[in-house]
């Protein structure tokens, strides 16, 4: 079957980056579906793993974290879904990508998708929902059960125009947080705006000057989408005592552990390829939390998150979307795919 791999450490711009290449055909054993796949997205962590030197997989890596499809096969433990279900998910880093005619997927980490949405818009949102989802209810502490207990309580949002930012503000609207989001070109103040951000303030300021301009100075937990280590002062500027932040970028290099010390600040990583990785007792966790966005998504309490649709699924409109990604501007999210 026909797959999109990437055969050389390479840049995107040269045509070898992403190509078309034959994979074996496979077939379902266990949990796992086999799914017909009509459109994935793109996310920072393809072209991540597009430019490592590591993983290559005879001769050919195959990238690909988020899709949408038909499930046309099932193994025998299967017991979620049967062929002819339309899902979306986001894959398992540990196997092949979703760039494919057909991919293997176990069920516990795959949902039905969202009714309202066709396919290329449902593949912009699991990874991005899965991450903010995670991130809000499981490492902040937050509920998603017992949305009063959230009352009164303020989250800062680092980087919110991006694909998590812009479902993670979403999220914590619906469950009733006061959300401060950063963005610092007008389009993307304009967008977390519009996805119900109460302040904005501009990250490439001092955090404790911006929050000058606010009627407080101090919140209490910080989701951070971008620049970990950039940002570190900045965060124990403006998070409240026994406060707590969770981030997904990594530090890459040592940070003064100690300057939130005195604040008694709990720090937490969120990585929504744990539970997959490491077939955790509650990996069944992440098939619940997309039914739940789905439902969302179709009660019109939350929109998706897409601004940009490539077709069809090839290596050209591929690679167009991984340039895209590397830019560093793209607002919300870019699928490529087929409705």
């Amino acid at each position: 079957m026909k797959a999109f791999g990437t055969l050389e450490v390479t840049d995107i711009s040269n045509p070898n980056s992403i190509v078309p290449i034959e994979i074996p055909d496979q077939q379902p054993t266990g949990h796992d579906l086999l799914v017909k796949v009509k459109a994935v997205s793109v996310n920072p962590v393809d072209t991540k793993v597009r430019n490592s030197r590591n993983g290559l997989t005879n001769g050919a890596r195959i990238v690909g974290y988020d899709a949408s499809g038909i499930v046309v096969a099932t193994g025998e433990k299967v017991t979620l879904f049967k062929p002819g279900d339309e899902v979306y998910y986001a894959g398992d880093i540990t196997r092949k990508g979703t760039n494919a005619e057909l991919h293997l997927i176990d069920e516990r980490i795959v949902a039905i998708k969202p009714k309202s949405l066709d396919f290329l818009t449902a593949a912009g949102l699991p990874l991005t929902s899965i991450t903010a989802y995670e991130a809000l209810f499981d490492r902040l502490p937050f509920s998603a059960e017992h949305l009063e207990s959230n009352a009164g309580k303020r989250l800062l949002i680092i980087n919110g125009a991006g694909g998590v930012g812009s479902i993670a503000i979403q999220l914590a609207k619906w469950a009733g947080l006061h959300v401060t989001a950063t963005a610092s070109r007008p389009e993307t103040v304009q967008w977390v705006k519009e996805l119900g951000a109460d302040e904005v303030i501009n990250h490439r300021n001092s955090f404790k000057d911006e929050f000058e301009k606010l009627p407080f100075d101090t919140v209490d937990a910080i989701l951070c989408l971008k620049n970990t280590k950039g940002h570190w002062q900045n965060m124990h500027d403006v998070i409240k005592p026994q406060g707590h932040i969770c981030s997904i970028v990594e530090i890459g290099e040592t940070v003064n552990l100690d300057l939130i010390k005195p604040k008694s600040i709990t720090f937490s990583w969120e990585f929504m390829f744990t539970r997959p990785m490491f077939e955790t007792e509650d990996i069944i966790e992440q098939h619940n939390l997309l039914t739940k966005v789905a439902e969302l998504l179709d009660s019109g309490v939350i929109k998706q998150t897409v601004t940009k649709k490539l077709t069809p699924l090839n290596a050209e409109n591929l690679r167009e979307a991984h340039k895209l990604i590397e830019s560093g501007r793209m607002i919300g999210k870019v699928v490529v795919g087929e409705n």
